[in-house]
């Protein structure tokens, strides 16, 4: 362990821990909520700026993918130079970038104000388990990660209340931006206290920056993503096939080199040796897909409920209260009852529990329509909720329990990165199977509602092929979990381990390595 990391006893030492503790979680709740209140908000922010449906899923997709693109370079900044100083540093950007988004006066401006603010997160969230990590001794480390497992929970359930109630009250005439301007005086808060509780560490031996990792991948993304969401408002130009085309190339040039970024210095973006692992190459399939099935659903979700039915913001963040149930009590079976003796097919039946959700859904709106009702929508909700939680809380541990623990860091900051991506990706794609189906000009007043509903059925229609294929390349997964090892007693580092816990430690020298628990 580095020489920097903090003592840990006596009364003071064990009060400034707490509050040190106290801190880091309650960045890491903002940003959760953050991410969850913005959809929310989306047709108030529509109709407030004019925005089109490109920017509707840029001011999301921007988020998601800049978060990801700065996710591992933002892990290997506190590495080099001190989780304590990006934190803060993180937390300040974070807090400029939420006023700039509350205050922006057109979509160009919020637009590029959050991908400010998914930079700056990027920055300061991968600090949050890696200053756990130094900060408290190995036999403290499952109270305090199943207390951030419990703010994980409450940022998914709450995020949605709080900007339906925020975008509702139109607090000083101001609509949807109070959803931003709240992470001001708790940004302000936590930068102040966080410079004075939290103890500076940093890794003994830190890999270097691979810079031009993360700007071929962000381009190759770019390339990729922004055509689709722009594309069909300019009716699907040359250039954006050509960029989409050209991708790919660009992903191959990235594969290069980071091979050769590991021959030069041993520090490649991207540890290429761990896709040799089949249940981590399948592990990485499926997270990706799965962020494109969250990034999908709960955008047109949104977008049905508010413009569709016509529903007020408290209506359509209430409706979702049984999914944010269902989700945290399947989740929680899952890892304690259900994995160690059902193994992957927990896994599996999470995805076809999701499907058989959609498919209710899918009628259940066709056959009432837009007289539907909020209650009515509760079976497929609790359905699906129970699906994805079955799939959340263990993929983690069943990718990670075949890598070797010298790369086990590297390969959740990898897990949660190709999440985050495929979330930006399944925003893009919402032009395809959403407003694919809608004529960019509104319909007339009295179509509005079948017009959306039908967008709606497609896009779920989407969902539940993508999860068909979540469940077939759920079968490259370890049929069983490995063993759970306690700290210590996993010293041979040619040996698999299956972590929790201890997914933080890093490929260098037994430091941390940040990792974002999904």
């Amino acid at each position: 362990m580095s020489s920097q990391q903090p003592a840990v006893t006596g009364t003071a030492s064990d009060r400034r821990r707490w509050i040190a503790l106290a801190i880091v979680m309650t960045a890491a709740f903002m940003d959760l909520v953050d991410v969850t209140i913005v959809n929310i908000a989306i047709p108030s922010i529509e109709r407030d700026l004019g925005a089109s449906f490109g920017a509707i899923q840029w001011i999301t997709a921007g988020y998601a993918l800049a978060f990801a693109a700065g996710l591992i370079t933002g892990g290997r900044l506190g590495d080099i130079y001190g989780r304590k100083r990006l934190f803060l540093i993180g937390i300040t950007g974070f807090t400029i970038a939420s006023a700039l988004c509350g205050f922006a006066p057109n979509e160009e401006m919020l637009v590029a104000s959050r991908l400010l603010q998914g930079t700056a997160a990027a920055m300061m969230v991968p600090q949050v388990l890696a200053i756990v990590h130094v900060t408290f001794p190995a036999h403290e480390r499952g109270k305090v990660f199943g207390l951030f497992g419990a703010v994980v929970g409450l940022g998914a359930v709450s995020g949605p209340l709080l900007g339906a109630l925020l975008t509702q009250w139109n607090l000083f005439g101001l609509e949807w931006r109070p959803i931003f301007l709240i992470n001001l005086p708790v940004g302000i808060a936590g930068l102040i206290l966080g410079r004075k509780f939290i103890t500076e560490s940093r890794a003994p031996k830190a890999l270097r920056l691979d810079l031009v990792g993360v700007a071929l991948v962000t381009l190759g993304l770019l390339m990729l993503i922004y055509p689709l969401t722009r594309g069909r408002e300019l009716d699907w130009p040359l250039w954006g096939h050509l960029c989409m085309a050209a991708s790919p190339l660009v992903f191959a040039v990235f594969v290069a080199y980071e091979k050769y970024k590991t021959r030069k210095d041993g520090s490649p973006l991207v540890e290429l040796s761990l896709f040799k692992v089949k249940s981590f190459a399948a592990g990485i399939a499926v997270q990706l897909t799965f962020g494109v099935v969250l990034g999908i659903f709960f955008l047109v979700w949104t977008l049905y409920m508010q413009i569709g039915l016509g529903w007020s913001p408290l209506k359509a963040g209430l409706t979702g209260v049984p999914f944010s149930i269902a989700v945290s009590a399947a989740a929680g079976m899952s890892v304690q009852l259900l994995v160690p003796r059902f193994g992957r097919k927990v896994l599996q039946a999470g995805s076809v529990t999701m499907v058989a959700g959609l498919l209710i859904y899918i009628w259940e709106a066709d056959r009432y329509g837009t007289a539907i009702a909020p209650w009515q929508m509760s079976l497929p909700l609790v359905v699906m909720g129970a699906g994805m939680g079955l799939i959340v809380a263990p993929l983690t541990d069943a990718v990670l329990s075949e890598v070797p623990r010298e790369h086990a860091g590297s390969a959740s900051g990898l897990i949660n990165t190709t999440g985050q991506m495929g979330n930006a990706l399944g925003l893009g794609l919402v032009s395809v199977v959403f407003f694919g189906t809608i004529d960019e000009e509104t319909p007339a007043p009295g179509a509005v509602g079948r017009v959306f509903a039908e967008a709606f059925q497609h896009s779920l229609w989407w969902v539940a092929a993508v999860l068909v294929a979540i469940f077939l390349v759920m079968f490259a997964l370890p049929a069983r979990p490995k063993q759970h090892l306690e700290a210590g007693a996993a010293d041979d580092a040619s040996e698999p381990v299956e972590r929790t816990a201890e997914q933080v430690e890093g490929a260098q020298g037994g430091e941390p390595e940040p990792v974002l628990v999904p």
